[in-house]
């Protein structure tokens, strides 16, 4: 997936791409560089959003020119549930949110119900154990928890030792849909760490 940067801020993408990541992989991973929000403990927190990014079918638009550059301290504050970070925050919004077309408010409003609309499987929500996992095995949890998500529209991503995101395909209404330059960014890991949630 190849970025243009300066893309149109007109909303003229193709589809959309929800990005979960497995908060306490970033913890673990920037260890003390790790937002100290998101990383206590007892922050409980799992799979967290990332971004919901425009995607063209091949390749993605990012940092749009748009007036408003800086999140609303008000929306940040509302966002802080599903992306526990006001720097994460501001980022998607100028590298991702800035090309949907949309407002900011419009542009969260469409991120929270994005959110919304996926089922996270219940044997990730609050686990509290060290795991290794293949990123097939939570592709198919997600699969199963989630209807009508084909199999290309979805990429679990890891690093080197961490699984680390995942992705979803959506349409502009928010329906699951295939998406095969997304899919195949899928992680090949057959043992990918999952440490655990930070419980209090």
């Amino acid at each position: 997936m190849e970025p243009q940067t300066g893309a149109s801020p007109d909303g003229g993408f193709d589809f959309y791409v929800l990005s979960m990541s497995w908060s306490p992989s970033y913890c673990a991973a920037e260890g003390v560089d790790a937002n100290r929000r998101q990383c206590a403990a007892g922050s409980n927190y799992s799979f967290i959003v990332h971004g919901l990014w425009p995607q063209f079918e091949k390749g993605y638009p990012t940092d749009c020119p748009v007036g408003e550059r800086e999140v609303s301290r008000r929306i940040v504050s509302q966002m802080l549930p599903l992306m526990p970070s006001a720097g994460l925050i501001g980022h998607q919004w100028r590298k991702h949110g800035s090309c949907s077309g949309l407002s900011q408010a419009d542009y969260f409003q469409v991120v929270r119900a994005a959110r919304q609309r996926i089922d996270v499987p219940p044997e990730f929500a609050r686990a509290r154990g060290q795991r290794s996992v293949s990123a097939d095995t939570v592709e198919r949890a997600f699969l199963a928890a989630n209807p009508g998500l084909p199999a290309d529209g979805i990429a679990v991503t890891c690093d080197r030792r961490y699984l680390r995101e995942v992705r979803i395909c959506l349409d502009k209404a928010l329906e699951f849909r295939s998406c095969p330059e997304v899919d195949r960014r899928h992680c090949a890991l057959r043992d990918a760490v999952m440490p655990p949630v930070h419980g209090g």
